[in-house]
């Protein structure tokens, strides 16, 4: 390891670069400059060129301290737990929104968060209130948000200087991802509540290096506002990278997960107030392996040869177990236009909902199952589509909407979104689709050609 750098303290301009002590920019020339760019096709390499050109055109100095801030960032105020969660979420948004190559954005983005969290952060502490802090809890030392985010975007910029005399490799996952349908609406209610990810570059993005290819996808419903689905949207694949079990039992990893992103979730809740919840459905998928986790009623279908493959048994408060878990506990559940835990929340499972813990459970679910090459794709959508649609119905609407664009998957979710919206669903709708297939492929399929369900089911393993 290279020592770190630290500004030079006199702040003044024009300070000479020829001492020992290395700057980021070097520093990030000699960790990546020993990577070939064979791996990168000449378009692939132009692309990133351009943009890292265009980048450096748009932030052509620093940020300073009285800069605004091109992308507005989630909060307002940050534990050192949450910083990485926020500032790649940032991050993300304000390279995408410029069209940078997924991979290059993701490279980025890990390259300048792994610098940020290098450099002393005490500067950004937010000053201390003994009205926010009682006595008897633990201190939870917070930072300010804005400064924090004008920190890691030069620490960008400081990336782009140096990967344009050196691009890093973009990894071999960039050619083995697979496209993908996404369609979300608010429909009829007040507001969206749903939040959807998609990282196709999840081992760049987060810095894994055991040349085992990754995607993360995950549908989050939220409810009594957005802030649960939200926090867990930006922080539940930053805890999965960091769990020591990911790699040999992504299963294991994922329920930890769910358990420590609810209790990070529970320190901004009682600080902020926060009263609101959020399910949530997350696949990792990789080569060989698919890993489905959930906690709620979200759910996720996988289809192959053109029959539904059971992965899952979404919690409800009505299911028996469910029933009982809330009943031994002290609770119930009472039928209110659907049932609901003590009367109050209609999901028996999720992220948030602290004035009824334990009674709405934060231990998620998992199956794992090996994938043969015959799959065709991957559906995770929230209960406002699953509420109209069954599982069993899922392959043949997916074929029609392909049959009606000829063959293209890219608008297959949205014609899943106005089925269930037709079919009486007045809640948030998000379907999202990973063709695991070509979608043209699907077409070819008959009937009489479709695997026995009995078998297809019997691969998957419950966790």
């Amino acid at each position: 390891m290279h020592e770190h750098f630290k500004p030079n303290s006199s702040g003044k301009k024009g300070v000479s670069a020829h001492k020992a002590t290395p700057t980021i920019h070097q520093r990030l020339l000699w960790t990546k400059g020993c990577k070939s760019t064979l791996g990168m096709s000449c378009t692939e390499q132009d692309d990133a060129g351009k943009f890292l050109e265009r980048f450096l055109e748009e932030f052509l100095n620093p940020l300073g301290t009285e800069d605004p801030l091109p992308v507005t960032p989630l909060s307002r105020k940050v534990t050192m737990q949450e910083v990485k969660g926020e500032s790649l979420d940032l991050g993300l948004r304000l390279l995408s929104a410029r069209n940078a190559p997924s991979w290059l954005g993701a490279a980025m983005c890990n390259a300048a968060v792994t610098e940020l969290l290098k450099d002393d952060l005490s500067p950004h502490y937010c000053p201390k209130d003994p009205e926010q802090q009682p006595e008897d809890e633990q201190e939870v030392v917070l930072l300010q948000s804005e400064p924090l985010q004008r920190l890691f975007i030069n620490k960008l910029r400081e990336v782009c200087l140096a990967w344009q005399k050196q691009l890093p490799s973009p990894g071999s996952s960039s050619s083995q991802t697979h496209s993908c349908s996404v369609h979300a609406i608010r429909n009829t209610r007040r507001k969206m509540e749903d939040r959807h990810i998609i990282l196709r570059e999840f081992n760049q993005l987060l810095g894994l290096q055991d040349g085992v290819d990754r995607e993360y996808y995950a549908v989050f419903d939220g409810h009594g506002g957005v802030d649960a689905a939200t926090y867990v949207a930006t922080h539940l694949h930053i805890i999965l990278s960091q769990q020591e079990a990911l790699k040999s039992d992504a299963a294991t990893a994922f329920k930890s997960t769910f358990t420590q992103t609810d209790d990070m979730f529970k320190i901004k809740a009682k600080r902020e107030r926060l009263r609101s919840g959020s399910t949530g459905v997350a696949a990792l998928l990789t080569s060989d392996r698919l890993t489905v986790s959930w906690l709620g009623d979200s759910q996720a279908v996988l289809v192959r040869q053109g029959e539904p493959v059971t992965l899952m048994d979404p919690h409800k408060p009505e299911r028996e177990d469910e029933k009982k878990r809330i009943e031994d506990l002290g609770g119930c559940i009472a039928f209110m236009g659907c049932w609901r835990v003590n009367g109050t929340y209609a999901v028996s499972r999720a992220i948030g909902d602290f004035d009824q813990k334990p009674y709405i459970s934060n231990e998620a679910d998992c199956s794992s199952i090996q994938l043969n090459g015959h799959e065709d794709y991957i559906l995770l959508a929230c209960d406002g589509f699953f509420d109209v649609v069954r599982p069993g119905d899922v392959p043949e609407l997916v074929l029609e909407a392909l049959r009606e664009t000829g063959g293209s998957g890219d608008d297959v979710a949205q014609a899943l979104v106005a089925h269930a919206k037709a079919a009486g669903s007045s809640d948030n709708i998000t379907v999202l689709l990973v063709f695991l297939k070509d979608p043209q492929q699907l077409l070819t399929y008959e009937t009489s050609s479709r695997a026995e369900p009995e078998g297809a089911t019997a691969a998957a393993t419950g966790i």
